[in-house]
């Protein structure tokens, strides 16, 4: 049994997360800079939100699709090869864009890409899971993820100060990262449900259960509020910092991620998800408040590192937590439908902060984030209780 795995994960879980590290190198060297280098091609902060936000929305409904036709046809592998393809084939030609038009086209097709293989991804490593310790290989993967995300900005930050203000370098070089993901998916991974039969027609999605779509609706107030990352590095780089010390931020924000992920997704197996995502959500919270209040560079290299504190607590819980509610056939759809609502939600969550930050000031956004991470806080309060009460009710009758 050792023998199918490497490092106690399962094949499939490893090179699952290799193949994140690897695209996510490359798509966080794009996008550490690409705040500013639409700041250079004349786009206002509203125009950046819209650019995230109809990017990620607009391709969000094929997380829903992709996850439930994986499991229709039993198979996540060619969702993952197609998906993570379109990534490394867009990446070269933001060099060539020149208008914040061209980069939507491109963050468009881009997204495209995520929509497709994030849910059979998703759904490939839960399948693959042999024990109880879904919160351990989905932090595996979180780290995984992040580690890419560290390496990536902190390649774009040695290019620009190498190369100050050329981000064609930057665009170029972070494709080769995105082609090895591909080959990685096609040479190593293996389909987690051959042995299965595909997902009959007739399930549908009233077999989800109430307590996933309870799960969702706190989801969606939260996003709400979670605006894209790149108005951080916006806010960032007003305080009068060099640009090509920005990625250097976003690489902290990561860096936290990474030593934080596995130990909290082994954590969350054994005191529960719930507590983990209420406490995630209270630290987005005080992020975002002092994001508004402050201006200073020191005080925001702190609300980085507590950043990726709250990435850690919240994104492998919560993958960890459908993992939970959502039964072996329907995994697919279950992450489709998580992913869709968060990629749906931040288009208005985008849109709302862009122009509170155009129209009122750039304090707003913020504020108004902290403000709904603290009433999903309240939500998943709820969601917690309600599930120990059901739980102790069927306990007594038994």
């Amino acid at each position: 049994m050792q023998k199918d795995k490497i490092f106690g994960l399962e094949k499939n879980v490893f090179y699952t997360g290799l193949t994140s590290f690897f695209t996510d190198t490359s798509t966080k060297m794009v996008y550490s800079v690409m705040p500013l280098f639409l700041l250079s091609i004349g786009a206002s902060k509203t125009t950046i939100s819209l650019i995230e936000g109809i990017a990620e929305s607009t391709a969000s409904l094929l997380k829903a699709l992709s996850g439930f036709w994986s499991d229709k046809i039993g198979k996540n592998k060619p969702f993952m090869i197609i998906g993570y393809g379109i990534t490394a084939i867009v990446t070269p030609f933001y060099a060539a864009a020149i208008t914040p038009f061209q980069v939507l086209y491109l963050r468009f097709f881009e997204r495209i890409g995520k929509g497709l293989r994030t849910a059979p991804r998703d759904s490939l490593i839960s399948g693959s899971i042999r024990n109880n310790d879904a919160g351990r290989n989905f932090g595996f993967h979180k780290a995984m993820d992040n580690s890419g995300a560290i390496l990536g900005p902190l390649l774009a930050f040695l290019l620009l100060y190498l190369f100050p203000l050329n981000y064609g370098y930057i665009f170029l070089l972070a494709t080769i990262p995105a082609i090895i993901g591909v080959i990685t998916i096609i040479v190593l991974i293996k389909e987690a449900h051959s042995d299965q039969l595909p997902v009959k027609s007739a399930l549908s999605l009233k077999h989800l259960p109430r307590r996933y779509w309870f799960f969702l609706a706190v989801i969606f107030v939260f996003s709400l509020g979670n605006s894209t990352d790149a108005l951080l590095l916006v806010k960032t780089s007003e305080t009068g910092i060099k640009s090509s010390y920005i990625p250097f931020f976003y690489m902290i924000f990561n860096l936290v991620a990474v030593f934080l992920a596995i130990p909290i997704g082994k954590l969350s197996d054994k005191i529960g998800r719930e507590k983990l995502i209420i406490l995630g959500f209270l630290t987005y919270a005080v992020v975002y408040f002092f994001f508004g209040k402050y201006k200073n560079i020191n005080v925001f290299l702190f609300l980085f590192v507590l950043y990726g504190f709250y990435s850690a607590l919240t994104d492998s819980s919560q993958k960890a937590m459908i993992s939970d509610i959502v039964s072996k056939d329907l995994k697919g759809t279950g992450y489709g439908l998580y992913h869709a609502v968060l990629g749906i939600t931040l288009l208005p969550a985008s849109l709302i902060a862009g122009i509170l930050y155009d129209k009122v000031n750039s304090d707003a956004p913020f504020y108004f984030g902290a403000v709904m991470a603290l009433l999903a806080t309240i939500l998943m309060t709820i969601f917690t209780i309600t599930h120990r009460t059901k739980t102790k009710i069927q306990t007594t009758i038994t």
